[in-house]
This record gives structure tokens, sequence and C-alpha cells, in this order.
């Protein structure tokens, strides 16, 4: 996430909100009161219906159909324009329950709030997508680490990992395929990972050499 976030208290007015938007180059804008506690969002899709109604007459069943937009068209504060309550993460969750939240909501930016909802950073989109630009040597690491290890102790042999651009593949003979999916669940929540390939296959126990008997 990003630490240093613009933001405007509730009685901030439309040109302001603009005028931060534009000079900060975001499209969102958590609104705050009290001691920096979030309460709403501004973002560009709350101030266009000031221009989309600037020079338009809607009809009556438009205005009922839209009555939100007109609203927001007759606003002139952020306490008038903001989505409320904004959709929020807190600092420790994850990214990916943050991503879901974007894609949910469809938006483009999250206020990050501490325990008592108080901003304390903000993530985008982009954010979101920096993870995939770790390398793949950590990537492996990681998973031979906290997945191989843990879900196959001392299996022989042991299971290969190996990362090509984000893609996960796991090679290897394992005593129980149906781990395989709880395996491949974990990769797949792994930070940076971009798909997962197993070629995992069951240990088969070969027959020894038969008993020789005594000779008659």
């Amino acid at each position: 996430m990003t630490h240093t976030v613009i933001s405007v208290g509730r009685d901030a007015p439309f040109k302001e909100i603009v005028r931060v938007m534009q000079q900060w180059s975001i499209s969102a804008v958590p609104v705050v009161a009290g001691e920096g506690r979030v309460v709403g969002l501004v973002s560009e899709a709350d101030l266009l219906p000031k221009e989309e109604f600037r020079d338009s007459d809607p009809t009556r069943l438009e205005q009922l159909r839209r009555l939100p937009d007109m609203e927001k068209a007759g606003g002139v504060t952020a306490g008038d324009l903001m989505t409320s309550p904004a959709a929020t993460v807190e600092a420790g969750d994850t990214l990916a329950h943050a991503a879901r939240t974007m894609a949910r909501r469809r938006i483009k930016r999250l206020p990050v709030v501490d325990g008592a909802g108080h901003l304390c950073g903000i993530v985008s989109r982009g954010d979101l997508l920096k993870v995939f630009l770790r390398e793949d040597d950590d990537i492996a690491e990681e998973v031979r680490r906290e997945t191989v290890a843990y879900l196959f102790p001392g299996e022989p042999p042991t299971v290969a990992v190996t990362v090509t651009e984000g893609v996960v593949t796991l090679t290897g003979r394992i005593r129980d395929t149906s781990r395989v999916p709880a395996v491949t669940r974990l990769v797949r929540a792994v930070e940076g990972v971009v798909d997962v390939r197993c070629d995992l296959t069951p240990v088969t126990h070969r027959p020894g050499p038969p008993a020789v008997g005594p000779q008659f």
C-alpha cells in the first residue's frame, strides 16, 4: 500500500476535490472525520453526474431511475458526493482479499485502515499487480519451505519445485495423491504465483526378489 494518502474532510467543496485529484493524478479520495476515521470515498464516478446533467432536462422517469446520480449532480461538498460507508481493508488483510473487494465493488482504489477505522494508507490496482514482479527464486523458496515441506515431509523422492515467469511446477512421486488439490490451492495462494502445474504421481512399491528356498 501507499502510506502517503491524500484525503479531504466532509466540508471540502466540489472544486477542491477536483483540484486534488488532478494535482495528485488520482481517481478517488478518502473522506475523513475526527482524527482520521474514514467515513466515505469520493471517486471520479461520483463527480461526473455534475457534468452529465449540467445542461440536460431528464424526464421524471429518468430522475426516479437514477435518483442517486441526480442527488450527486446537486452535491457541492465531499459529504454530499461521497459513497458511504466506504469499502476499506485493514492493514493485515491479504492482497487477495483487497483484490476481491475491488472487483466486487468495481473500484480502483481502496483505503487501508487500522482497527479503529483510522486511515493509514491506500492500495490501488497497480499496487496489487506489483506482487507479480516477485522473483521466481523467491517464490520457489517459499513454496518449498511453507507448502511442500509441510504437506510432504520426508517424501521419497523429494518433490521438486520450479518456477518460470511465476508459473509453479511441482514434479515427483508422493505416497498420497489425495493431497494434490490441497497443495495446488496453497501454492496458488503464494504471492506472485501466476499459475500452478502439478505432475505428482503415486509411489509404486516394486516387489522384492523372490525368496530362494533350500536346494535339494
